[in-house]
């Protein structure tokens, strides 16, 4: 058998300035992080929304959920509604999606017969975009080795390293460079960080946001992207639109047709946007035909912010989502309405 000779070094020395120079490396990357602003958080990953989920089918079905998109997400803070209610509810909210899957999810699962808040953000529920539609697949069938290796990043690394953000990974930034388009491609950027998320998916909006006029500006122009560029294929006639969102009132009646037969008590709510996120929504999703058209075909009552002074005249920093501390003001006002609408579904 061949043998090849390892040369005589001092390895040593040579495995001590490896480790040396690893965990300078290491530690130069998180004080870059720190020093822009990043603080440690939660991943919001698919293994963290699956062991929120998992908590309906170990004996918490009969608890109140909160679904929808991230203005659901970070905008209703479970430790006031927590002190409110006396309960903490089940975050399963998910940001660029459609509250509709996890719907019809919660609608085949026995296990579920609690209270359902169902947020509905215009121009992801009525098109049935999914961004993270790959959670609820994922849920079902994760194996052993995903949730040890869950269990271990939870534990040792996402309270402790504000690098191990995502948003702040070393290809991601790469990808985020302004590299030169090719002809006849058109790319929007992707969202950029907006939100901080603990333990148990009860999340806020990143504090950068609300003091860096710059980098909310970037937020801001990043949403100013979709509004200016040309509606999906999907989506680019009246009539395309109008069977679009009819397939997903459709696909919502029967969900909740199912749920109400378990005796599930649910509420719609549409959260607050401002300036050009919610001129967009008027123009291309109005209320008339939209939300109007999903409470009737539903029979399901439903929380508009223009509806209710108290749920009106809060900080929205990028248009789309409430600051950290309005979050908090938010949710106290709704608790009661949400409360009196659940009554009315007895």
């Amino acid at each position: 058998m061949p043998e090849r000779d390892i040369p005589v070094r001092p390895w040593g020395s040579i495995i001590l300035a490896t480790f040396v120079m690893f965990v300078l490396l290491i530690a130069g990357w998180e004080w870059v992080w720190r020093d822009y602003g990043v603080t440690t958080s939660y991943r919001n990953s698919l293994g963290q929304w699956a062991a929120q989920r998992r908590r309906i089918d170990t004996g918490e079905g009969d608890k109140t959920v909160l679904i929808g998109s991230s203005r659901v997400l970070f905008g209703v803070q479970l430790p006031v509604w927590e002190k409110a209610a006396g309960e903490r509810p089940i975050q399963l909210s998910l940001e660029g999606t459609s509250s509709i899957p996890v719907l019809e999810d919660l609608a085949e699962d026995p296990n579920f017969k609690g209270r359902l808040l169902i947020g509905v953000t215009p121009d992801l529920f009525f098109s049935g975009f999914a961004y993270r539609g790959d959670v609820i697949p994922y849920y079902h069938k994760q194996g052993p080795s995903q949730r040890s290796g869950h269990w271990i990043s939870q534990h040792f690394f996402e309270p402790y390293f504000a690098f191990y953000d995502p948003d702040f990974a070393l290809d991601t930034l790469v990808k985020r460079q302004a590299w030169p388009a090719r002809p006849g491609v058109h790319s929007r950027r992707p969202v950029r960080k907006l939100m901080i998320q603990d333990v148990d998916r009860n999340s806020h909006m990143w504090r950068k946001v609300e003091v860096d006029p710059e980098y909310r500006a970037l937020a801001r122009s990043i949403w100013s992207e979709r509004f200016a560029g040309p509606p999906p294929p999907m989506m680019d006639t009246p009539e395309k639109l109008h069977k679009l969102v009819d397939t997903q009132v459709s696909r919502a009646e029967a969900a909740v047709k199912k749920l109400r037969a378990r005796g599930v008590r649910m509420v719609f709510i549409r959260m607050p946007s401002a300036g050009e996120y919610y001129a967009f929504e008027q123009k291309v999703f109005p209320r008339a035909t939209t939300w109007d058209v999903l409470l009737k075909r539903t029979n399901t009552p439903g929380i508009h912010f223009e509806d209710h002074p108290e749920l009106q005249g809060y900080e929205l920093p990028e248009w789309s989502h409430l600051s950290a501390s309005e979050a908090n003001r938010f949710t106290a006002a709704l608790m009661p309405i949400v409360q009196r609408e659940f009554r009315s579904e007895e």
